[in-house]
């Protein structure tokens, strides 16, 4: 690896150390379902966001409730203290595309159809509010 990417890649690692964050790697959902319970949480205060995912009837909402947690612990793990109700928030979540399988339906007259069964990945990013009034 050259200096500079070297160099580059060490201040991205430095960077995120000081990030709180949890991330769902090859979710087998599409990533417009997964992104439509995203939006609905996005910015939101961390333990309000759990209640809308418990009673949210979205298949993803499942999913992204444990990651919220999963994120929180780290965000606990990392100051060494337990998050209270109004100090958490997202601060950022996003999904990426992952893999598509690609399938064969039969279909009439010796046809076959194509099924692409996507996959997504999920980052979530949750900050206390002290530190965003505090940038």
């Amino acid at each position: 690896m050259s200096q500079r990417k070297e160099n580059r890649a060490k201040a991205m690692k430095e960077a995120r150390r000081s990030q709180y964050f949890a991330k769902l790697n090859d979710v087998p959902t599409s990533p417009r379902k997964m992104r439509l319970v995203a939006d609905m949480i996005r910015g939101m205060e961390a333990y309000k966001a759990l209640s809308v995912l418990r009673y949210s009837k979205k298949e993803a909402s499942i999913r992204l409730e444990g990651l919220l947690r999963s994120a929180i612990a780290n965000w606990e793990k990392k100051n060494d203290k337990t998050a209270d109700s109004g100090e958490l928030y997202i601060s950022s979540i996003y999904v990426d595309e992952a893999r598509t399988l690609k399938r064969l339906r039969p279909a009439p007259q010796g046809r076959g159809y194509r099924i692409r069964k996507r996959s997504n990945h999920v980052t979530i990013f949750v900050d206390s509010i002290n530190n965003a009034n505090q940038n």
